[in-house]
């Protein structure tokens, strides 16, 4: 079934210049492998066409049960020469969120 991450995961982001770094945490440390398999740097990069314009890059850390993903070319030059009114990555991990996985039926009982 298709869901949106916001049902297994939480997010924190931000930004470094042209950046945008996004964290996903799983909700439950059985939530993770699922992360690990459908949120790949190619389906986050297609998610955010339009945004980001660089590569993006995917970091793994089973550890804590979460994957770190770094934008780039996605804020515009970044804060101080972006012409965009809000140039800042802080609310890309909401836009993740709304991304769907397929899950297997019965992950969320």
């Amino acid at each position: 079934m298709k869901i949106q991450l916001l049902k297994i995961a939480h997010a924190r982001s931000g930004d470094k210049g042209d950046t945008a770094n996004i964290g996903l945490i799983a909700r439950k440390p059985e939530f993770y492998p699922v992360l690990v398999q459908e949120v790949t740097a190619e389906r986050v990069k297609q998610h955010f066409t339009g945004i980001c314009l660089g590569d993006v890059e995917r970091y793994e850390l089973p550890n804590l049960a979460a994957l770190n993903f770094l934008l780039h070319e996605s804020l515009g030059g970044g804060g101080t020469v972006s012409l965009k009114t809000d140039p800042q990555g802080k609310t890309l991990s909401s836009a993740l969120l709304r991304m769907e996985i397929e899950v297997e039926e019965g992950l969320l009982s």
